[in-house]
């Protein structure tokens, strides 16, 4: 069929549905509802498509389109719930289960007749982290039964109206019901709030007197103080003091009204050290104001003992001849600080006397590159560029290098650009069912690094390499692994991807031929040195990365500005976008 997705953003959801319908088939055009009625209206009209899904939709759909076309818009609430925080509410209420409807759009919101429905349990982790894992596995299963459906012709819809569907109407949860009580609120209830709002909208507070946005939560089992009180920074978070412990804090927003020249999400502890020192406030001289600049530095063993609770985003741990290296950043980010902390773990891992090394193995992002917050907020973007890629190239450059043992790149979840590169340069790929991979850098203006020229085409041939890299598209794990930019696949929800992963790691370390293939590895590599070193592809690759960020009228500039600021612009508009194709 010609189907026609419309989407506020083009976020993980809408790429996920937009791969995997295309895997099945059909003709997949994209549009964005945030350009504007007459964008949505005009995509219709140039498409004339046979279906219309919103994945992910913040505004209604105009009422020609959706009179004229069947229109299948996916709610991440139950049959019946209606409102615009339906999750939200699931995650304040410690609902145990929750449900994604496909509806069909009428006048009413959320109130059409119901096409399919899918469950899910409510994992305890962050709401971004839930909308990708288990909120994005049942609405991908609720969109493909439902286009099956219509497709079919034959099924009939259930209206809403039906007795055995209670309507449930839920107002807009907020900030108001997300504030904290540093005084009064346990914490588990700081970090239920802070979860809940760890992408977007973050939970408005104050600190230094500034008002700011919180982002993500943790627990901290040791450190205390005096409730809403800051003790200590550890990787770029902070830990905040509740009545009863402590949570750690990865990023905060400054809110746009404060002024701040970088008011979006990134680093906790470089925001508070960036604020501005109040007026008439002496520097020399060390006051409350002073705080994040003095703020002590928290440090945890990168093999944590298990009784720990507490926030790192960067572990090792060891289990006979397997060892597992698993990482998290915020939002699959990796900062310069987060590559060479990375790559010191990696090195660490290195000098441990195993056989098979795994490389993440947690669910949520792997990797999505540089990360392009820090670029934005630091005095000097291009330097920032400049320094950041080539931490990641040193990255996976140990990676490609590393022939004494196999090393596994484990995605629980999506990755994209520098991010996909880095599990390229393991062994193997393994990667949960769901996942969606975008191995490509053209939508930011870039012409890639970190080896890719090299990985790529090993993986994929130079044709496919050429195919993925230039039309720039979402790539589904089903499809990732029938190309072969996946070695195996992992058929597990979100939650029991690091348990399967052990298991299949530990299989893979008892195989017989274990020490041949680690021997055939190491011969490969001599070979492929021998015909064109690595240090050859890589400053072929800098230097073309070096004249975009060091240009000042680069697209890539005012690409990741508009990324990281969430303004409109056309250079980076999803494919196909406009009609189906």
């Amino acid at each position: 069929m010609d189907i026609l997705l419309v989407a506020s953003t083009f976020n993980s959801l809408s790429q996920r549905v937009y791969a995997e319908l295309s895997d099945q088939g059909h003709r997949v055009g994209v549009v964005l509802a945030s350009h504007g009625t007459g964008a949505v209206l005009a995509a219709v009209r140039e498409a004339r498509p046979e279906l219309i899904v919103a994945p992910m939709l913040k505004t209604a759909l105009p009422e020609d389109v959706w009179r004229e076309h069947t229109c299948l818009i996916v709610h991440p609430g139950p049959p019946g719930d209606r409102g615009p925080s339906s999750l939200d509410w699931a995650i304040a209420k410690e609902a145990p289960h929750w449900c994604v409807t496909v509806l069909q759009a009428e006048a009413g919101m959320d109130a059409g007749d119901v096409w399919a429905s899918a469950s899910f349990p409510v994992s305890p982790v962050g709401k971004s982290d839930l909308y990708r894992g288990e909120v994005s596995d049942a609405a991908s299963a609720a969109v493909l039964l439902a286009v099956r459906r219509y497709a079919d012709g034959s099924f009939k819809p259930q209206p809403q109206s039906d007795p055995g569907i209670p309507v449930v109407w839920r107002d807009f949860f907020r900030q108001e019901q997300r504030r904290i009580d540093w005084e009064n609120d346990s914490t588990e209830t700081v970090l239920r709030k802070l979860r809940g709002a760890d992408s977007q909208p973050g939970v408005l507070d104050e600190l230094l007197g500034r008002e700011m946005f919180l982002h993500g939560g943790h627990t901290e089992d040791r450190l205390r103080g005096s409730p809403g009180e800051l003790l200590a920074t550890r990787a770029g978070a902070v830990c905040r003091a509740t009545r009863d412990g402590a949570v750690w804090i990865p990023e905060l927003r400054p809110r746009k009204s404060s002024g701040d020249p970088a008011p979006f999400r990134r680093p906790a502890a470089s925001v508070l050290a960036s604020l501005p020192a109040p007026p008439g406030a002496d520097r020399g001289t060390p006051s409350s104001d002073d705080r994040p600049r003095r703020l002590r530095v928290d440090t945890v063993p990168l093999e944590l003992p298990p009784d720990r609770r507490t926030f790192t985003d960067i572990r090792y741990r060891q289990h006979g001849e397997i060892g597992i290296l698993d990482f998290s950043f915020p939002g699959g980010a990796m900062s310069t600080d987060h590559c060479r902390r990375l790559l010191d773990a990696y090195r660490y891992a290195l000098a441990r006397p195993t056989s098979v090394l795994v490389l993440g193995g947690t669910r949520d992002f792997f990797s999505n590159g540089i990360h392009l917050s820090v670029i934005e907020a630091s005095a000097d973007p291009a330097a920032e560029s400049w320094a950041n890629v080539n931490a990641m190239n040193d990255l996976v450059e140990a990676v490609l290098q590393t022939t004494d043992r196999l090393v596994v790149a484990a995605l629980g979840g999506n990755a994209a650009a520098g991010g996909v590169m880095l599990a390229l340069a393991a062994d193997e790929v393994w990667c949960r069912q769901g996942a969606v991979l975008n191995p490509h850098y053209r939508r930011m203006g870039l012409y890639g690094s970190e080896y890719w020229t090299y990985t790529l085409p090993r993986r994929v041939g130079t044709e496919t390499a050429e195919r993925l890299t230039s039309e720039a598209l979402p790539v589904s794990a089903t499809a990732a692994a029938r190309i072969g930019l996946v070695d195996r696949l992992v058929p597990v929800p979100p939650q029991g991807f690091t348990a399967e992963v052990e298991r299949m790691a530990a299989a893979l370390a008892a195989a017989p031929d274990l020490a041949r293939r680690i021997a055939a590895k190491a011969a490969a590599r001599q070979a492929d040195e021998e015909r064109r070193p690595l240090a050859e592809y890589r400053r072929t690759e800098l230097a073309r990365m070096h004249g975009v960020f060091f240009d000042p009228h680069a697209a890539y500039h005012a690409l990741r500005a508009a990324f990281v600021r969430k303004l409109p612009h056309g250079s980076a508009m999803p494919p196909a976008t406009g009609g189906a194709r």
